[in-house]
């Protein structure tokens, strides 16, 4: 059970000789606080591990429902490296995108999960009830700095291909894998177009975002510069592009920028 993933469906009733383990561990899986609260776990000596994301074609994401530390290792006892917040710098809801999920040895579950902070990259450990219940998408962004295009897949199927334009040498787009947190539209911005997502990079200065810091993908009113390498970390994309892309891509899609 330690490296699979789990289905995004479960069936409500066992087949004949399914390990009891295995069971018990996906209906605590399935538990959330939308469905109701498990039957506290009993304490055991084993431990469990399910993965919850593998960036391609299944990704689980949440919102907190409480605030709380995030530490290196499955442990409260381990060291804090961050803490959740509700509402990202925009005033969205904060989405973590989610790893995997831990059952200790006292049945107590832990989930780890990307940081949506400086540094890139960021990882580490909550307890379970700290997150609302799990959401999944079944999409993926792939930004080819090289190439200069962005490309939406949902599972082996490409749905949408752009070119976009991405940070000059000077301000770049930082590599990585991220996801987007956040989605909304501008009223009047010729400068952003009308659609914009907000993402989980963060470049190492002022980028051309509201606010500074967060690379984000939205519109332009120079579409003469895309395809090339205009913006302070941004991702471009003319306008209809973005339009569109925004439309087939849910909050929550893994981004990876290479």
């Amino acid at each position: 059970m330690g490296g699979t993933l789990l289905r995004s469906t479960l069936r409500p009733a066992r087949r004949a000789g399914a390990p009891l383990a295995v069971l018990a561990g996906l209906a605590l899986i399935a538990a959330s606080p939308a469905s109701g609260t498990a039957p506290p776990p009993a304490r055991s000596a084993s431990t469990m591990s399910i993965r919850l994301s593998n960036d391609r074609d299944t990704t689980r994401w949440a919102t907190p429902v409480r605030l709380a530390d995030i530490h290196r290792h499955p442990s409260g006892r381990s060291q804090r490296v961050g803490r959740l917040r509700f509402l990202t710098e925009d005033g969205f809801p904060e989405v973590y995108l989610l790893l995997r999920q831990h059952t200790d040895v006292h049945g107590r579950q832990w989930v780890r999960l990307r940081i949506p902070r400086r540094p890139n990259g960021r990882l580490g450990w909550v307890p379970r009830d700290a997150l609302g219940p799990y959401e999944v998408v079944h999409t993926r962004l792939v930004v080819d700095e090289r190439a200069l295009t962005v490309t939406l897949y949902r599972g082996a199927r490409r749905l949408f291909r752009a070119h976009v334009g991405i940070g000059k040498p000077s301000t770049p787009t930082p590599r990585g894998r991220f996801w987007i947190r956040e989605k909304f539209r501008f009223r009047s911005s010729p400068v952003y177009g009308t659609y914009a997502m907000g993402t989980s990079a963060y470049a190492p200065h002022l980028t051309d975002w509201p606010g500074g810091g967060v690379v984000g993908m939205h519109g332009t009113d120079e579409p003469g510069l895309i395809p090339g390498r205009p913006s302070h970390g941004c991702i471009r994309l003319r306008n209809a592009a973005i339009a569109r892309l925004w439309r087939l891509t849910p909050v929550g899609t893994p981004l990876r920028i290479e």
